[in-house]
């Protein structure tokens, strides 16, 4: 029984949201909790771009763009400093997070057969195992039978905010105003596109972290998923 509920992704916590919302870091530490696997789909896409850009890509052509996203060879191994991502064999943890990436990435999820290629990738993964995956369309596309949907969302100021943090902990300095500009067109950007949008699902529990510690949203996904995949 178990087993036929992975194959057919209700296994699955689905985590979706804006950019910055702290989705991959509380549901890497919440599938540690649960026992599941992450999956960190934000991740494809970078390494998807950082790809493009370093074979040359016009940014611009959405078909090759598609053949490059296609060819690459990924993978996300867990270990206990995090999860590390293989691109085309070569650790690229880091460089996937790189301002130049998260500008250009808006270039790539915006491609209907860029995506078609990477959600059939996510929803192998999450089929084969119980999973905790995180991104945009995650309760609405990838995994529509997941039990457990959620979506977490936080002010725009607090996203920023947390990102900027998060990118100055790395030695990298951010210009807050750019940051924010950039962010808010990369939501704009996500909620209009044609392909997958970002939205709740229907079924998704709101989430609004902007007054919650990391600690207490890790306790309410954990406690929302053990409660709605034991039903």
């Amino acid at each position: 029984m178990t087993q036929n509920r992975v194959q057919d992704g209700t296994q699955v916590v689905a985590i979706d949201g804006p950019a910055g919302a702290g989705k991959s870091s509380v549901a890497r530490a919440a599938a540690q909790v649960l026992g599941f696997s992450f999956l960190d789909t934000g991740a494809m896409y970078r390494a998807a771009t950082l790809r493009a850009m370093r074979q040359g890509v016009p940014l611009d052509d959405s078909e090759a763009l598609a053949r490059c996203t296609a060819a690459m060879t990924y993978e996300q191994q867990e270990s206990d400093g995090g999860t590390r991502i293989l691109l085309d064999g070569e650790d690229v943890s880091e460089s996937i997070r790189s301002p130049e990436v998260t500008r250009n990435i808006q270039h790539l999820d915006q491609i209907a057969a860029v995506r078609q290629h990477l959600v059939a990738l996510q929803r192998d993964f999450g089929l084969r195992q119980p999973t905790v995956a995180e991104g945009r369309d995650m309760g609405t596309v990838v995994f529509p039978r997941s039990r457990c949907k959620i979506y977490m969302d936080a002010s725009l100021e607090c996203r920023v905010m947390r990102r900027a943090l998060e990118m100055e902990a790395k030695g990298l300095a951010v210009d807050r105003d750019l940051l924010l500009q950039e962010m808010k067109a990369r939501d704009d950007s996500n909620i209009a596109r044609k392909e997958s949008p970002l939205r709740p699902a229907e079924d998704a529990v709101l989430l609004d972290t902007t007054a919650m510690t990391k600690e207490q949203v890790i306790d309410t996904i954990v406690n929302l998923a053990r409660e709605r995949l034991a039903q």
